[in-house]
């Protein structure tokens, strides 16, 4: 059920060069929010800036506290990293469309591939798929060290952790596509599912990895988003419907 509330901040920290963890009171948010949904922030008291901010569901406490994981981009979430403890912002959400779970627990395989900023989506649905006792691999893919995020958090709740940055200062060397191609290879399992968020190139490779090895993907598309539940149109993403190229909304 979607809520637009004045929702109580209860932590705000900074955990990376531009990164921010803020943790909110959101009354029945573990029950509306499932991993891969995502929030309307608004950022400011007045019109500046005008529209709120999409932010990915990255983690449920409890009954009523989630966390949002975002980096300092520009002037919204610039303003949203000066927030303090025990102020309120105006949420709406959830919205958009959570992840589809392997409809096979035994001997399933989940494979997560994360680049940068696209952590905070996945850390709920690893949570969720370790719980169900499902094997659970995450690659996480930066620029470099100061980048990598949530490492230690998904290897706390069960998962398997890889790294890999552009520089080699974490892990080994090159992109997260390569680190994904070679984790394809070590691993043999019947029944493959594959999640990722990040930048479209990246996203756009790992599908294409998986459709040709048919393999069950589902990405999470970054957009811009002016109202986040279809009705702007401003969240248009091309994708290929098999029979030629269709515009779909990112939000929806």
């Amino acid at each position: 059920m979607v809520k637009d509330i004045r929702a109580k901040i209860l932590s705000n920290e900074k955990i990376g060069p531009m990164y921010f963890r803020m943790r909110v009171l959101f009354p029945g948010i573990s029950k509306s929010a499932s991993p891969g949904q995502f929030v309307e922030v608004r950022c400011s008291e007045d019109t500046d800036p005008l529209l709120r901010r999409p932010l990915g569901v990255h983690r449920t406490k409890g009954k009523d506290e989630f966390e949002m994981l975002y980096e300092v981009v520009g002037k919204g979430t610039g303003l949203l990293s000066e927030k303090e403890t025990g102020e309120k912002i105006d949420i709406l959400g959830p919205l958009g469309n959570g992840y589809s779970l392997p409809t096979s627990e035994k001997g399933s395989l989940a494979i997560l591939v994360a680049g940068g900023i696209g952590v905070a989506p996945l850390f709920s649905l690893a949570e969720k798929l370790c719980q169900k006792k499902i094997k659970t691999i995450v690659l996480i893919g930066a620029r470099t060290k100061d980048l990598i995020l949530c490492e230690k958090d998904f290897k706390e709740i069960g998962a398997i952790v890889y790294t890999t940055t552009d520089d080699g200062t974490c892990g080994c060397k090159g992109l997260v596509s390569k680190l994904f191609e070679d984790t394809l290879a070590k691993n043999k399992a019947k029944n493959i599912n594959v999640y990722a968020c990040g930048p479209h190139v990246m996203l756009k490779c790992i599908a294409l990895m998986c459709k040709d090895r048919k393999l069950d993907c589902q990405v999470s598309m970054e957009e811009k988003m002016a109202c986040g539940i279809g009705a702007c149109l401003g969240c248009s993403v091309k994708v290929d419907s098999g029979n030629g190229a269709i515009n779909k909304l990112a939000c929806k």
